[in-house]
């Protein structure tokens, strides 16, 4: 009887969990989908709760250092308490919705180093709790997203890379407690004017906000705001738009509103 009793204290025997996803495909504003599995162990238990949760890992900055920390920005309780008998077996299934302003991590069809992204899943018994696996989702840009990073392309722009940045952009509305910066080597025509393009996106139902940010002299200049313009653009604006035109127009823009003419 102690020996049982240990072995429960220990998690030996416990229930298990398994999460499968309908499809690891998604993009933001929509819904990852699927079904937690779970069956009974060598005894029966209280089962408290069953959770899932989009999780992501962001830069963090210190005051004298930066390292990263896992986030988690979509909850949703699948379940209250239940009786699970030994060797029981359930599925439950569930809708996830994505936020709107969920980062991407597939671009050009291939994944962005460093992105990590997935549904984990919690099953609490007696306040312990058990997370599964991390299960990956692959987060595909909205049209106009994928239209205007194209275009970056199509002038010559070359990626560079993408993290997440905790905290919030000055001057913007954002939901979430990071935003995703994706960075680009500038084109040969802007040589000498900028070196390095930010561009973010802060995505609602209605269209997103473009917000793009300059490097001149190998440092991201942040005295001030107006490094730093903002663009809205209209999810139904995706098609019938010359993007590169209108991607060179934004660059132009805010380059000459700083005095740096090509």
């Amino acid at each position: 009887m102690v020996f049982k009793s240990l072995r429960r204290a220990l998690g030996v025997g416990g229930p298990t969990v398994d999460t499968v996803l309908d499809g690891p495909d998604v993009q933001p504003g929509g819904y990852v989908s699927g079904q937690v599995r779970f069956a009974g162990g060598e005894h029966e238990v209280e089962v408290e709760r069953i959770v899932v949760a989009l999780q992501t890992r962001v830069e963090v900055e210190g005051s004298d250092s930066e390292y990263d920390a896992t986030v988690e920005f979509q909850r949703q309780q699948l379940t209250g308490g239940f009786r699970l008998a030994p060797g029981q077996q359930h599925a439950v299934p569930f809708q996830l919705p994505v936020p709107w302003e969920t980062p991407i991590t597939h671009m050009y069809g291939q994944r962005l180093p460093g992105m990590t992204m997935g549904v984990r899943t919690e099953l609490e018994v007696a306040r312990a709790l058990d997370k599964g696996d991390l299960d990956a989702i692959n987060v595909h840009p909205l049209p106009v997203q994928a239209a205007i990073l194209d275009a970056f392309v199509q002038l010559g722009f070359r990626f560079k890379a993408a993290d997440l940045e905790r905290g919030h952009i000055h001057g913007v509305h954002q939901t979430l407690p990071f935003y995703q910066e994706i960075e680009f080597y500038a084109a040969h025509q802007y040589a000498g004017k900028i070196n390095e393009v930010e561009v973010t996106f802060v995505t609602d139902p209605h269209g997103t906000q473009v917000v793009i940010e300059f490097d001149k002299r190998g440092g991201f200049i942040t005295e001030g705001h107006d490094s730093v313009s903002r663009f809205q653009v209209g999810h139904a604006q995706a098609a019938g738009v010359n993007w590169p035109a209108q991607v060179d127009g934004w660059v132009r823009q805010a380059t000459e509103r700083r005095g740096w003419h090509f």
